[in-house]
């Protein structure tokens, strides 16, 4: 394998996905999930966070970027990771199951007027269309960051930032990428 071409090749499929997100509005939509994260901080609320796998991983980053620091030095945001935890995430597994392990952080730590961030490559996780379900009951916004056509999750969320791939590579990229772009957004707004 001419692992040249085979480089090429990948920054290529990430050059037409990029292109591919503008024609499809995926800036609009990462703008307005901007605008709503800077409104749940200034109204004094949190933002929580979850995801399976990589998208934990992600999930985790996120939390740690708001609540520390992305760029600028400023004071501390409050956010949090639902997937940290290895004894409240495996207590509830054990005790409900696997699908409730982040509702009922949810149910137990969220207020009206939160932000819930679901990140799935699929858009089909399980335990987070029950996480989004708990959070709609308390009239916490919620953004999902979406992979493929969106899953089930798509119509759940007030926002929906989907990456049109099958490639999980791509749209954890991706979302990592926007994640990164929406704390900048933050910092700029709130910091500057």
């Amino acid at each position: 394998m001419n692992m040249q071409h085979w480089i090429k090749d990948n920054i290529s499929q990430k050059e037409d996905l990029l292109k591919k997100l503008e024609i499809d509005g995926y800036m609009s939509v990462l703008e307005d999930a901007g605008t709503a994260m800077i409104e749940t901080l200034k109204g004094g609320n949190k933002i929580m966070i979850a995801g399976n796998g990589g998208s934990a991983a992600d999930a985790q980053h996120f939390a740690g970027e708001i609540l520390g620091r992305f760029e600028l030095e400023r004071a501390p945001l409050p956010a949090i990771s639902l997937c940290v935890d290895p004894s409240v995430v495996t207590s509830i597994a054990n005790d409900y199951s696997y699908q409730e392990v982040f509702s009922r952080q949810i149910e137990g730590i969220g207020r009206e007027g939160d932000l819930f961030a679901a990140i799935s490559t699929s858009g089909n996780s399980e335990n987070l269309i029950y996480a989004i379900r708990a959070a709609k009951k308390k009239k916490i916004k919620v953004i999902g960051f979406l992979g493929k056509d969106g899953g089930r999750m798509k119509e759940l969320c007030d926002c929906a930032l989907i990456v049109p791939s099958d490639a999980t590579p791509r749209i954890q990229e991706i979302h990592i990428w926007s994640i990164h772009l929406l704390c900048e957004m933050i910092e700029k707004e709130l910091f500057t």
